[in-house]
Protein backbone atom coordinates (compact mmCIF):
# COMPACT_ATOMS: atom_id res chain seq x y z
CA UNK A 1 0.00 0.00 0.00
CA UNK A 2 1.54 3.64 -0.75
CA UNK A 3 2.22 6.30 1.51
CA UNK A 4 -1.81 8.02 1.25
CA UNK A 5 -2.86 4.49 2.71
CA UNK A 6 -6.55 5.61 2.31
CA UNK A 7 -6.09 6.45 -1.60
CA UNK A 8 -5.75 2.41 -1.52
CA UNK A 9 -8.15 1.49 1.16
CA UNK A 10 -11.13 -0.58 1.73
CA UNK A 11 -13.21 1.03 4.01
CA UNK A 12 -16.30 -0.50 6.30
CA UNK A 13 -18.96 1.47 8.43
CA UNK A 14 -20.94 0.49 10.70
CA UNK A 15 -22.76 0.84 13.61
CA UNK A 16 -21.69 -0.86 17.39
CA UNK A 17 -25.04 -0.80 18.64
CA UNK A 18 -26.17 -2.85 16.00
CA UNK A 19 -23.19 -5.08 15.04
CA UNK A 20 -22.33 -7.72 17.31
CA UNK A 21 -23.74 -7.84 21.32
CA UNK A 22 -20.68 -9.72 23.47
CA UNK A 23 -23.24 -9.42 26.84
CA UNK A 24 -26.35 -9.83 25.82
CA UNK A 25 -28.00 -6.78 27.23
CA UNK A 26 -29.67 -6.31 23.59
CA UNK A 27 -27.15 -3.53 22.50
CA UNK A 28 -24.10 -4.35 20.58
CA UNK A 29 -20.62 -3.15 22.00
CA UNK A 30 -17.12 -3.03 21.41
CA UNK A 31 -15.98 -6.11 22.85
CA UNK A 32 -18.75 -7.66 20.18
CA UNK A 33 -16.92 -6.14 17.86
CA UNK A 34 -13.58 -7.41 18.60
CA UNK A 35 -15.22 -10.82 17.70
CA UNK A 36 -15.95 -9.91 14.44
CA UNK A 37 -12.48 -8.29 13.28
CA UNK A 38 -11.70 -12.00 12.03
CA UNK A 39 -14.32 -11.80 10.12
CA UNK A 40 -13.80 -8.44 8.48
CA UNK A 41 -9.72 -9.05 7.70
CA UNK A 42 -10.89 -11.94 5.42
CA UNK A 43 -13.32 -9.97 3.80
CA UNK A 44 -10.64 -7.85 2.93
CA UNK A 45 -11.29 -4.39 4.96
CA UNK A 46 -8.61 -2.51 5.75
CA UNK A 47 -10.72 0.71 7.37
CA UNK A 48 -13.31 0.80 9.89
CA UNK A 49 -15.45 3.69 9.81
CA UNK A 50 -17.48 3.53 13.65
CA UNK A 51 -20.56 5.87 13.63
CA UNK A 52 -20.67 7.56 16.48
CA UNK A 53 -19.22 6.03 19.85
CA UNK A 54 -19.49 9.11 22.60
CA UNK A 55 -22.56 8.83 25.40
CA UNK A 56 -25.34 10.41 24.02
CA UNK A 57 -29.19 10.32 24.83
CA UNK A 58 -29.41 8.65 21.72
CA UNK A 59 -32.44 11.13 20.42
CA UNK A 60 -30.68 11.03 16.93
CA UNK A 61 -28.53 7.53 16.95
CA UNK A 62 -25.84 9.28 18.67
CA UNK A 63 -25.22 12.37 16.49
CA UNK A 64 -26.61 14.06 19.69
CA UNK A 65 -23.26 14.14 21.89
CA UNK A 66 -23.20 14.91 25.46
CA UNK A 67 -19.21 14.02 26.17
CA UNK A 68 -16.67 14.12 23.19
CA UNK A 69 -14.04 12.70 25.56
CA UNK A 70 -15.77 8.99 26.65
CA UNK A 71 -17.40 6.26 25.00
CA UNK A 72 -21.19 5.48 25.29
CA UNK A 73 -21.56 3.05 28.67
CA UNK A 74 -23.70 1.13 26.52
CA UNK A 75 -20.57 0.13 24.22
CA UNK A 76 -17.98 -0.31 26.71
CA UNK A 77 -15.61 1.57 28.36
CA UNK A 78 -12.06 3.84 26.86
CA UNK A 79 -10.03 0.56 27.61
CA UNK A 80 -12.45 -1.28 25.23
CA UNK A 81 -11.72 1.39 22.66
CA UNK A 82 -8.28 0.94 23.15
CA UNK A 83 -7.98 -2.81 22.89
CA UNK A 84 -10.45 -2.51 19.38
CA UNK A 85 -7.80 -0.32 18.34
CA UNK A 86 -4.91 -2.75 19.24
CA UNK A 87 -7.14 -6.18 17.98
CA UNK A 88 -7.71 -4.15 14.20
CA UNK A 89 -4.03 -3.10 14.29
CA UNK A 90 -2.46 -6.37 14.90
CA UNK A 91 -5.16 -7.23 11.84
CA UNK A 92 -4.10 -4.68 9.32
CA UNK A 93 -7.00 -2.56 9.78
CA UNK A 94 -7.02 1.09 11.06
CA UNK A 95 -10.31 2.80 12.97
CA UNK A 96 -11.25 6.04 12.45
CA UNK A 97 -14.23 7.51 13.75
CA UNK A 98 -17.44 9.79 13.71
CA UNK A 99 -16.45 13.65 14.47
CA UNK A 100 -19.57 15.25 15.27
CA UNK A 101 -18.58 19.05 16.20
CA UNK A 102 -20.98 21.22 14.73
CA UNK A 103 -23.54 20.46 17.01
CA UNK A 104 -24.12 19.16 21.03
CA UNK A 105 -26.90 17.77 22.47
CA UNK A 106 -28.90 20.02 24.71
CA UNK A 107 -27.88 17.98 27.61
CA UNK A 108 -23.97 18.60 26.95
CA UNK A 109 -22.87 20.58 30.01
CA UNK A 110 -21.64 23.28 27.39
CA UNK A 111 -25.33 24.31 26.48
CA UNK A 112 -27.03 23.10 30.41
CA UNK A 113 -24.46 25.54 31.05
CA UNK A 114 -24.53 27.88 28.55
CA UNK A 115 -28.25 28.34 28.86
CA UNK A 116 -28.42 29.15 32.25
CA UNK A 117 -26.70 32.62 32.68
CA UNK A 118 -25.46 35.38 30.03
CA UNK A 119 -22.32 35.44 31.87
CA UNK A 120 -21.53 31.49 31.08
CA UNK A 121 -18.38 30.86 30.41
CA UNK A 122 -19.96 28.36 27.38
CA UNK A 123 -22.83 31.23 26.49
CA UNK A 124 -20.78 32.06 23.69
CA UNK A 125 -19.93 28.69 22.21
CA UNK A 126 -23.71 28.31 21.00
CA UNK A 127 -25.58 31.09 18.10
CA UNK A 128 -27.36 33.08 19.75
CA UNK A 129 -30.58 35.59 19.31
CA UNK A 130 -31.79 38.65 20.86
CA UNK A 131 -34.60 38.44 19.18
CA UNK A 132 -36.37 35.92 16.61
CA UNK A 133 -34.15 35.77 13.50
CA UNK A 134 -36.36 36.20 9.82
CA UNK A 135 -34.47 33.02 8.59
CA UNK A 136 -36.16 30.88 11.57
CA UNK A 137 -38.12 28.72 9.02
CA UNK A 138 -35.26 28.28 6.51
CA UNK A 139 -32.38 25.84 6.24
CA UNK A 140 -33.65 23.06 7.82
CA UNK A 141 -31.64 19.55 7.23
CA UNK A 142 -34.86 17.45 8.02
CA UNK A 143 -37.80 18.69 5.96
CA UNK A 144 -40.84 17.10 7.11
CA UNK A 145 -39.36 16.48 10.56
CA UNK A 146 -38.51 19.98 11.58
CA UNK A 147 -39.93 23.14 10.70
CA UNK A 148 -37.85 25.56 11.93
CA UNK A 149 -33.83 26.27 12.94
CA UNK A 150 -34.05 28.58 15.56
CA UNK A 151 -35.34 27.53 18.84
CA UNK A 152 -36.23 30.31 21.92
CA UNK A 153 -35.30 29.05 25.04
CA UNK A 154 -37.13 30.03 28.01
CA UNK A 155 -34.30 29.62 30.80
CA UNK A 156 -32.13 31.63 28.23
CA UNK A 157 -34.59 34.25 27.30
CA UNK A 158 -33.28 33.98 23.36
CA UNK A 159 -33.35 31.85 20.40
CA UNK A 160 -30.41 29.24 19.79
CA UNK A 161 -29.80 28.21 16.25
CA UNK A 162 -29.75 23.95 15.17
CA UNK A 163 -29.40 23.32 11.29
CA UNK A 164 -30.44 19.78 12.48
CA UNK A 165 -33.09 18.91 15.59
CA UNK A 166 -33.68 21.38 18.11
CA UNK A 167 -32.67 19.16 21.16
CA UNK A 168 -28.72 19.57 18.67
CA UNK A 169 -27.66 23.59 19.02
CA UNK A 170 -25.14 24.34 16.77
CA UNK A 171 -21.33 25.41 18.31
CA UNK A 172 -20.12 28.77 17.44
CA UNK A 173 -17.09 28.55 15.16
CA UNK A 174 -16.73 31.63 15.19
CA UNK A 175 -15.67 31.72 18.76
CA UNK A 176 -11.80 30.84 19.22
CA UNK A 177 -12.17 28.79 22.01
CA UNK A 178 -14.78 26.34 20.22
CA UNK A 179 -12.14 25.99 17.39
CA UNK A 180 -9.24 25.36 20.48
CA UNK A 181 -11.48 22.52 22.19
CA UNK A 182 -12.25 20.69 18.99
CA UNK A 183 -8.35 20.60 17.93
CA UNK A 184 -8.35 19.15 21.55
CA UNK A 185 -10.97 16.61 20.58
CA UNK A 186 -9.52 15.51 18.07
CA UNK A 187 -5.62 15.21 19.62
CA UNK A 188 -7.17 13.16 22.28
CA UNK A 189 -8.57 10.37 19.98
CA UNK A 190 -5.70 10.62 17.94
CA UNK A 191 -3.30 10.18 20.85
CA UNK A 192 -5.50 6.64 21.77
CA UNK A 193 -4.95 5.85 18.57
CA UNK A 194 -7.39 6.20 15.87
CA UNK A 195 -6.61 7.00 11.89
CA UNK A 196 -8.69 9.58 11.02
CA UNK A 197 -12.18 10.87 11.29
CA UNK A 198 -15.00 10.77 9.33
CA UNK A 199 -16.15 14.73 10.25
CA UNK A 200 -20.26 14.90 9.75
CA UNK A 201 -21.40 18.45 7.99
CA UNK A 202 -18.90 20.52 7.36
CA UNK A 203 -20.32 22.80 5.62
CA UNK A 204 -22.06 23.67 8.79
CA UNK A 205 -19.01 23.79 11.01
CA UNK A 206 -17.25 26.51 9.06
CA UNK A 207 -20.64 28.32 8.66
CA UNK A 208 -20.44 31.91 10.89
CA UNK A 209 -23.99 31.87 11.60
CA UNK A 210 -25.17 35.50 11.29
CA UNK A 211 -29.14 35.52 12.38
CA UNK A 212 -31.69 36.60 9.91
CA UNK A 213 -28.99 35.65 6.95
CA UNK A 214 -29.93 32.34 5.15
CA UNK A 215 -26.40 32.90 2.88
CA UNK A 216 -24.24 33.83 6.00
CA UNK A 217 -20.04 33.07 5.45
CA UNK A 218 -18.09 30.32 5.08
CA UNK A 219 -14.50 30.18 7.10
CA UNK A 220 -12.51 27.57 4.99
CA UNK A 221 -9.22 28.33 7.30
CA UNK A 222 -10.50 26.35 9.72
CA UNK A 223 -10.29 23.54 7.55
CA UNK A 224 -6.51 24.54 6.83
CA UNK A 225 -6.19 24.68 10.65
CA UNK A 226 -7.84 21.58 11.86
CA UNK A 227 -5.84 19.74 8.58
CA UNK A 228 -2.04 21.47 10.08
CA UNK A 229 -2.92 20.09 13.56
CA UNK A 230 -4.25 16.75 12.54
CA UNK A 231 -0.88 16.18 10.33
CA UNK A 232 1.44 17.30 13.56
CA UNK A 233 0.24 15.34 15.91
CA UNK A 234 -0.25 12.23 13.52
CA UNK A 235 1.20 12.46 10.35
CA UNK A 236 -0.39 9.35 8.62
CA UNK A 237 -4.20 10.81 9.89
CA UNK A 238 -7.15 11.35 7.51
CA UNK A 239 -10.00 13.71 7.56
CA UNK A 240 -13.00 11.85 5.46
CA UNK A 241 -16.27 14.58 4.99
CA UNK A 242 -19.52 14.92 4.34
CA UNK A 243 -20.18 18.08 2.20
CA UNK A 244 -23.19 17.69 -0.14
CA UNK A 245 -22.47 21.30 -1.89
CA UNK A 246 -22.30 22.48 -5.56
CA UNK A 247 -19.68 20.47 -7.98
CA UNK A 248 -17.62 24.41 -7.75
CA UNK A 249 -17.54 24.33 -4.35
CA UNK A 250 -16.04 20.99 -3.81
CA UNK A 251 -12.06 21.64 -5.03
CA UNK A 252 -12.24 24.75 -2.16
CA UNK A 253 -12.79 21.62 0.92
CA UNK A 254 -9.81 19.72 -0.39
CA UNK A 255 -7.45 23.07 -0.86
CA UNK A 256 -6.98 26.62 -1.33
CA UNK A 257 -7.12 28.60 -4.04
CA UNK A 258 -3.25 28.27 -4.99
CA UNK A 259 -4.01 24.42 -5.57
CA UNK A 260 -2.32 23.04 -2.24
CA UNK A 261 -4.17 20.28 -0.57
CA UNK A 262 -3.73 21.73 2.49
CA UNK A 263 -7.31 20.57 3.80
CA UNK A 264 -9.56 18.02 3.99
CA UNK A 265 -8.00 14.71 2.57
CA UNK A 266 -11.13 13.07 0.91
CA UNK A 267 -14.36 13.43 0.11
CA UNK A 268 -17.78 11.58 -0.03
CA UNK A 269 -18.64 11.67 -3.57
CA UNK A 270 -22.33 12.75 -3.64
CA UNK A 271 -22.56 13.92 -7.13
CA UNK A 272 -21.45 10.40 -8.38
CA UNK A 273 -23.59 8.49 -5.49
CA UNK A 274 -26.48 9.84 -7.74
CA UNK A 275 -25.31 9.82 -11.06
CA UNK A 276 -24.47 5.83 -10.35
CA UNK A 277 -28.52 5.53 -8.70
CA UNK A 278 -29.84 7.30 -11.68
CA UNK A 279 -27.77 4.97 -14.00
CA UNK A 280 -28.80 2.06 -12.66
CA UNK A 281 -32.42 3.32 -12.92
CA UNK A 282 -31.62 4.10 -16.51
CA UNK A 283 -29.68 0.68 -17.01
CA UNK A 284 -28.28 3.27 -19.52
CA UNK A 285 -23.99 4.62 -18.42
CA UNK A 286 -24.40 7.81 -19.35
CA UNK A 287 -25.04 9.82 -15.82
CA UNK A 288 -21.98 7.96 -14.66
CA UNK A 289 -19.75 8.89 -17.69
CA UNK A 290 -21.28 12.71 -17.38
CA UNK A 291 -20.13 12.49 -13.86
CA UNK A 292 -16.47 11.18 -14.19
CA UNK A 293 -16.11 13.80 -17.21
CA UNK A 294 -17.32 16.84 -14.65
CA UNK A 295 -15.39 15.43 -11.68
CA UNK A 296 -12.92 18.66 -10.40
CA UNK A 297 -9.28 18.29 -10.71
CA UNK A 298 -8.46 17.48 -7.15
CA UNK A 299 -4.99 18.33 -5.61
CA UNK A 300 -2.26 16.07 -5.15
CA UNK A 301 -3.54 13.51 -1.92
CA UNK A 302 -7.28 14.25 -2.32
CA UNK A 303 -9.27 11.92 -2.95
CA UNK A 304 -13.36 10.75 -3.50
CA UNK A 305 -14.73 8.21 -1.38
CA UNK A 306 -17.31 6.50 -3.18
CA UNK A 307 -20.09 4.70 -2.11
CA UNK A 308 -24.23 2.90 -3.23
CA UNK A 309 -25.29 3.29 0.52
CA UNK A 310 -24.01 4.50 3.25
CA UNK A 311 -25.41 5.00 6.72
CA UNK A 312 -28.04 7.54 6.12
CA UNK A 313 -30.87 7.97 2.84
CA UNK A 314 -29.90 7.76 -0.66
CA UNK A 315 -30.06 11.67 -0.94
CA UNK A 316 -31.43 12.56 -5.14
CA UNK A 317 -30.94 16.39 -4.33
CA UNK A 318 -28.38 17.21 -6.91
CA UNK A 319 -30.31 14.89 -9.50
CA UNK A 320 -33.30 17.36 -11.27
CA UNK A 321 -36.66 16.71 -10.70
CA UNK A 322 -37.53 14.81 -13.59
CA UNK A 323 -34.19 12.35 -12.91
CA UNK A 324 -35.55 11.90 -9.37
CA UNK A 325 -38.84 10.80 -10.51
CA UNK A 326 -36.50 7.76 -12.83
CA UNK A 327 -34.67 7.12 -9.55
CA UNK A 328 -37.95 7.01 -7.25
CA UNK A 329 -39.87 4.70 -10.13
CA UNK A 330 -37.29 2.47 -10.06
CA UNK A 331 -36.02 1.79 -6.35
CA UNK A 332 -38.82 3.57 -4.20
CA UNK A 333 -41.87 3.41 -5.57
CA UNK A 334 -44.07 3.64 -2.74
CA UNK A 335 -43.80 6.78 -0.54
CA UNK A 336 -42.91 4.91 2.55
CA UNK A 337 -39.61 4.16 1.06
CA UNK A 338 -38.72 7.61 0.42
CA UNK A 339 -37.78 10.17 3.10
CA UNK A 340 -37.12 14.01 3.61
CA UNK A 341 -38.96 14.53 -0.41
CA UNK A 342 -35.07 13.81 -1.27
CA UNK A 343 -34.19 10.43 -0.57
CA UNK A 344 -34.78 6.72 -0.68
CA UNK A 345 -34.45 4.99 3.00
CA UNK A 346 -33.66 1.39 1.31
CA UNK A 347 -30.86 -1.01 1.47
CA UNK A 348 -29.61 -1.70 -2.26
CA UNK A 349 -30.70 -5.70 -2.81
CA UNK A 350 -33.96 -5.02 -2.28
CA UNK A 351 -33.49 -1.98 -4.34
CA UNK A 352 -32.03 -4.58 -7.24
CA UNK A 353 -35.16 -6.61 -6.57
CA UNK A 354 -32.71 -8.94 -4.88
CA UNK A 355 -31.21 -10.03 -8.76
CA UNK A 356 -27.72 -11.08 -7.74
CA UNK A 357 -26.62 -10.45 -11.41
CA UNK A 358 -27.44 -6.64 -10.83
CA UNK A 359 -25.99 -6.54 -7.14
CA UNK A 360 -22.58 -7.56 -8.46
CA UNK A 361 -22.89 -5.40 -11.46
CA UNK A 362 -23.07 -2.35 -9.15
CA UNK A 363 -20.50 -3.32 -7.01
CA UNK A 364 -18.56 -4.17 -9.27
CA UNK A 365 -18.73 -0.88 -10.65
CA UNK A 366 -18.51 1.21 -7.84
CA UNK A 367 -15.03 -0.44 -6.41
CA UNK A 368 -13.69 0.14 -9.69
CA UNK A 369 -14.63 4.09 -10.42
CA UNK A 370 -11.65 6.46 -8.89
CA UNK A 371 -11.85 6.43 -4.80
CA UNK A 372 -12.09 5.14 -2.18
CA UNK A 373 -14.99 2.13 -2.01
CA UNK A 374 -16.88 2.29 1.34
CA UNK A 375 -18.83 -0.43 2.49
CA UNK A 376 -21.76 -0.05 4.60
CA UNK A 377 -22.64 -3.08 7.07
CA UNK A 378 -24.34 -6.13 5.50
CA UNK A 379 -24.71 -5.18 2.26
CA UNK A 380 -21.95 -8.12 1.46
CA UNK A 381 -24.58 -10.58 2.65
CA UNK A 382 -27.15 -8.71 0.58
CA UNK A 383 -29.45 -7.84 4.05
CA UNK A 384 -32.32 -5.75 3.61
CA UNK A 385 -34.52 -2.96 5.71
CA UNK A 386 -37.16 -3.06 7.95
CA UNK A 387 -39.19 -0.33 6.94
CA UNK A 388 -41.53 -0.59 9.22
CA UNK A 389 -39.20 1.76 11.28
CA UNK A 390 -39.20 5.08 11.69
CA UNK A 391 -37.12 7.12 9.19
CA UNK A 392 -33.95 6.29 8.53
CA UNK A 393 -33.45 3.68 11.34
CA UNK A 394 -35.21 1.12 8.34
CA UNK A 395 -31.36 0.07 7.47
CA UNK A 396 -29.90 0.22 11.16
CA UNK A 397 -31.31 -2.69 11.42
CA UNK A 398 -28.67 -5.47 13.74
CA UNK A 399 -26.05 -7.29 11.28
CA UNK A 400 -27.50 -10.73 10.36
CA UNK A 401 -24.73 -13.31 11.19
CA UNK A 402 -26.59 -16.76 11.69
CA UNK A 403 -29.58 -19.05 11.81
CA UNK A 404 -29.72 -18.42 15.65
CA UNK A 405 -32.17 -16.63 17.48
CA UNK A 406 -31.77 -12.80 16.70
CA UNK A 407 -30.23 -13.63 13.95
CA UNK A 408 -26.86 -14.67 15.98
CA UNK A 409 -26.87 -10.88 17.49
CA UNK A 410 -27.53 -11.06 20.81
CA UNK A 411 -28.69 -13.36 23.73
CA UNK A 412 -30.57 -11.18 24.99
CA UNK A 413 -35.14 -11.32 24.82
CA UNK A 414 -36.26 -10.12 20.81
CA UNK A 415 -38.03 -7.52 22.87
CA UNK A 416 -34.53 -5.85 24.76
CA UNK A 417 -32.75 -5.58 20.91
CA UNK A 418 -31.92 -2.01 20.18
CA UNK A 419 -33.39 -2.90 17.36
CA UNK A 420 -35.71 -5.26 16.12
CA UNK A 421 -33.76 -7.92 13.23
CA UNK A 422 -35.47 -8.66 9.95
CA UNK A 423 -37.20 -12.04 10.83
CA UNK A 424 -39.61 -12.54 8.07
CA UNK A 425 -39.43 -12.31 4.37
CA UNK A 426 -37.10 -12.60 1.67
CA UNK A 427 -34.22 -10.95 3.66
CA UNK A 428 -35.05 -12.55 6.94
CA UNK A 429 -32.14 -13.95 8.89
CA UNK A 430 -33.23 -17.42 8.87
CA UNK A 431 -32.53 -16.63 4.59
CA UNK A 432 -29.59 -14.29 4.46
CA UNK A 433 -27.34 -14.35 7.06
CA UNK A 434 -23.32 -14.59 7.34
CA UNK A 435 -23.08 -18.57 8.57
CA UNK A 436 -25.10 -19.33 5.13
CA UNK A 437 -22.85 -17.73 3.10
CA UNK A 438 -19.55 -18.35 4.48
CA UNK A 439 -19.43 -22.01 3.64
CA UNK A 440 -21.15 -21.54 0.24
CA UNK A 441 -18.72 -20.38 -2.87
CA UNK A 442 -21.01 -18.74 -5.01
CA UNK A 443 -22.73 -16.17 -2.16
CA UNK A 444 -22.37 -13.31 -2.64
CA UNK A 445 -20.58 -13.10 0.62
CA UNK A 446 -17.42 -15.16 -0.89
CA UNK A 447 -18.27 -12.77 -4.40
CA UNK A 448 -17.33 -9.77 -2.30
CA UNK A 449 -14.27 -11.48 -0.99
CA UNK A 450 -13.01 -12.30 -4.63
CA UNK A 451 -13.63 -8.93 -5.87
CA UNK A 452 -12.07 -7.06 -2.84
CA UNK A 453 -8.99 -9.31 -3.25
CA UNK A 454 -8.87 -8.28 -6.67
CA UNK A 455 -9.20 -4.96 -5.93
CA UNK A 456 -6.24 -5.05 -4.07
CA UNK A 457 -4.23 -6.50 -6.59
CA UNK A 458 -4.85 -3.20 -8.85
CA UNK A 459 -3.69 -0.01 -6.64
CA UNK A 460 -3.93 1.71 -9.83
CA UNK A 461 -8.11 2.35 -9.30
CA UNK A 462 -7.73 3.94 -6.26
CA UNK A 463 -4.19 5.44 -6.59
CA UNK A 464 -4.20 5.99 -10.47
CA UNK A 465 -6.28 8.41 -12.79
CA UNK A 466 -9.47 6.97 -14.14
CA UNK A 467 -11.04 7.94 -17.40
CA UNK A 468 -13.88 6.73 -19.77
CA UNK A 469 -12.95 5.13 -22.67
CA UNK A 470 -14.89 7.16 -25.46
CA UNK A 471 -15.22 4.85 -28.45
CA UNK A 472 -18.73 3.52 -29.62
CA UNK A 473 -20.28 1.12 -27.23
CA UNK A 474 -23.34 -1.13 -27.20
CA UNK A 475 -26.05 0.27 -25.73
CA UNK A 476 -26.01 -0.08 -21.62
CA UNK A 477 -22.30 -0.35 -21.90
CA UNK A 478 -19.71 1.88 -20.02
CA UNK A 479 -16.15 1.25 -20.59
CA UNK A 480 -13.30 3.09 -18.40
CA UNK A 481 -10.01 2.64 -17.59
CA UNK A 482 -7.53 3.57 -14.29
CA UNK A 483 -3.72 3.96 -15.09
CA UNK A 484 -1.03 4.39 -12.41
CA UNK A 485 2.49 3.54 -11.92
CA UNK A 486 1.39 -0.24 -11.31
CA UNK A 487 -0.06 -0.94 -14.63
CA UNK A 488 -3.84 -0.25 -16.69
CA UNK A 489 -6.70 -1.59 -15.85
CA UNK A 490 -9.90 -1.66 -18.17
CA UNK A 491 -13.16 -2.27 -16.79
CA UNK A 492 -16.14 -3.40 -19.28
CA UNK A 493 -19.36 -2.72 -17.49
CA UNK A 494 -22.88 -3.71 -19.37
CA UNK A 495 -26.06 -1.95 -17.11
CA UNK A 496 -28.50 -3.43 -19.83
CA UNK A 497 -29.69 -6.30 -19.97
CA UNK A 498 -28.91 -7.62 -24.02
CA UNK A 499 -25.29 -9.71 -24.14
CA UNK A 500 -23.31 -7.80 -26.68
CA UNK A 501 -19.65 -7.83 -28.31
CA UNK A 502 -17.18 -5.06 -28.01
CA UNK A 503 -14.76 -4.11 -29.87
CA UNK A 504 -11.54 -2.29 -27.89
CA UNK A 505 -9.07 -3.20 -30.53
CA UNK A 506 -7.61 -0.05 -30.26
CA UNK A 507 -5.89 -0.25 -27.09
CA UNK A 508 -4.00 -3.68 -28.28
CA UNK A 509 -0.85 -1.63 -28.64
CA UNK A 510 -0.71 -1.10 -25.22
CA UNK A 511 -1.30 -4.38 -24.28
CA UNK A 512 0.90 -7.13 -22.66
CA UNK A 513 -0.85 -10.30 -22.54
CA UNK A 514 -4.32 -8.80 -21.30
CA UNK A 515 -6.15 -11.29 -19.39
CA UNK A 516 -9.53 -11.21 -17.16
CA UNK A 517 -9.36 -10.45 -13.61
CA UNK A 518 -12.79 -10.60 -12.29
CA UNK A 519 -16.45 -11.54 -14.05
CA UNK A 520 -19.24 -12.47 -13.96
CA UNK A 521 -18.90 -15.63 -15.62
CA UNK A 522 -16.26 -17.18 -18.34
CA UNK A 523 -15.67 -15.34 -20.93
CA UNK A 524 -12.60 -17.14 -22.99
CA UNK A 525 -9.20 -15.89 -23.85
CA UNK A 526 -9.31 -11.54 -24.12
CA UNK A 527 -7.09 -11.99 -27.28
CA UNK A 528 -6.70 -8.67 -29.76
CA UNK A 529 -9.35 -6.86 -27.43
CA UNK A 530 -11.65 -6.15 -30.73
CA UNK A 531 -14.38 -9.28 -29.69
CA UNK A 532 -15.09 -8.95 -26.10
CA UNK A 533 -18.22 -10.33 -25.27
CA UNK A 534 -20.12 -9.25 -22.45
CA UNK A 535 -23.51 -10.52 -21.06
CA UNK A 536 -26.44 -8.28 -19.76
CA UNK A 537 -26.28 -7.18 -16.57
CA UNK A 538 -22.37 -8.62 -17.32
CA UNK A 539 -18.80 -6.81 -16.36
CA UNK A 540 -15.12 -8.11 -17.20
CA UNK A 541 -12.33 -6.44 -15.09
CA UNK A 542 -8.85 -6.83 -17.85
CA UNK A 543 -5.54 -6.42 -16.65
CA UNK A 544 -4.10 -4.82 -19.72
CA UNK A 545 -0.57 -4.51 -18.40
CA UNK A 546 1.55 -4.06 -15.30
CA UNK A 547 3.67 -1.09 -14.89
CA UNK A 548 7.41 -0.95 -14.66
CA UNK A 549 7.38 -1.79 -10.79
CA UNK A 550 5.91 -5.45 -10.86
Amino acid sequence: MGDRWYSEAVVYCLDIDTYADSDGDGVGDIRGLIGRLDYLARLGVTCLWLHPIHPSPNRDDGYDVTDFYNVDPRFGTLGDFAELLHQAQNRGIRVIIDLVVNHTSDQHPWFVSARSSPDSPYRDWFVWADHEPADRHQGMVFPGEQNETWTYDRTAKAWYYHRFYKYQPDLNFANPKVRAEVKKIVSFWLQLGVSGFRMDAVPFIIELTEPGNPDSPKDFEFLTELRQHVQWRRGDAVLLAEANVEPDELPTFFGDGGGSGNRIHMLFDFMLNGRLMLALARRDPEPVIEALRDTPTLPTGGQWATFLRNHDEIDLSRLTAAQRDQVYAEFGPEEHMRIYDRGIRRRLAPMLGNDRRRLELAYALQFSLRGTPVLRYGEEIGMGEDLSLPGREAIRTPMQWSFKPNAGFSTADPEKLVRPVIDAGDYSYEKVNVTAQRGDPRSLLSWFERMIRTLREAPEIGSGSTTHIDVPMPAGVLAHRADGPTGTMVFLHNLGTDDVEIDLGMLAAEADLPLDVLTDRQYGEVGKLDSLKLAGYGYRWIRLCRGDTF
